[in-house]
């Protein structure tokens, strides 16, 4: 799918799904302090693909984990579906992540013991769903990356592009509204990184989902549907 063909999805008639407005990051190390996010405002709409670039060391993983709920601002407003991060108990964040976010990176994070399968339908087993129901799903959501054939492989076993796609099954596995992905493809190969990321298209923003990219790369970059640039702590458009 293209940018062009998504066209009639991204416009400001889709609802928002996460906004953030005037975030803020500082961490103290004695006196020293560090601010790493200096106001930054982004919009996601409800089946949009945002591309976020900028320098290494610019902010743009720590903004992802706020995004995402496995961090907290310093100060500013983060909503998701009209409701406030800054307003929710951390058991809140928690719940909210594990049933609407969904997380993908670079280095997969896949548990090198277990087989895609049993890392694929954890999350499900977090969100304390029936057992029979979660392996069904994880098995369709790993066919559904072309990886029906490897159900029962350990990460190990499995080539680099293999494995992301496990990662990216793992990630929709709770059917989340929204996916952020950081660098999913900055450890593979041109081709294959090619094909990983018409995996996560495929499974996010033609399904419906919102997806949000952190990357080094300009070409991925340019066929999202927004575009920010992370520069001195804020997003830039465009």
């Amino acid at each position: 799918m293209t940018k062009n063909d998504r066209k009639s999805r991204s416009n400001a008639d889709m609802p928002v799904l996460l906004q953030a407005e005037g975030v803020k990051k500082v961490y103290h190390d004695g006196e020293r302090i560090l601010e790493v996010l200096s106001g930054a405002d982004i919009l996601v709409r409800r089946g949009e693909f945002v591309s976020i670039v900028g320098q290494s060391g610019s902010g743009k993983s720590t903004l992802l984990h706020i995004l995402g709920a496995l961090d907290r601002a310093s100060s500013g407003e983060i909503t998701f579906e009209g409701q406030s991060f800054m307003k929710m108990s951390s058991s809140q964040l928690a719940r909210l992540r594990a049933a609407r976010i969904g997380f993908i990176y670079q280095f997969h994070h896949l548990l090198p013991e277990f087989t895609a399968l049993e890392n694929v339908y954890l999350p499900g087993m977090i969100n304390r769903r029936p057992t029979n129901v979660i392996v069904d799903k994880a098995a369709a959501s790993l066919t559904s990356v072309g990886l029906g054939n490897r159900l029962e492989h350990r990460p190990p076993k499995l080539s680099g592009g293999e494995q992301q796609r496990v990662a990216l099954a793992r990630a929709i596995m709770n059917d989340p509204l929204l996916v952020l992905a950081d660098e999913p493809t900055g450890d593979l190969d041109q081709k294959t990184g090619r094909e990983v990321l018409e995996y996560v298209l495929g499974q996010t923003v033609e399904m419906g989902r919102s997806l949000v990219v952190v990357t080094h790369d300009p070409q991925i970059a340019a066929r999202a549907d927004r575009q920010y640039r992370l520069e001195a702590g804020r997003l830039v458009p465009g």
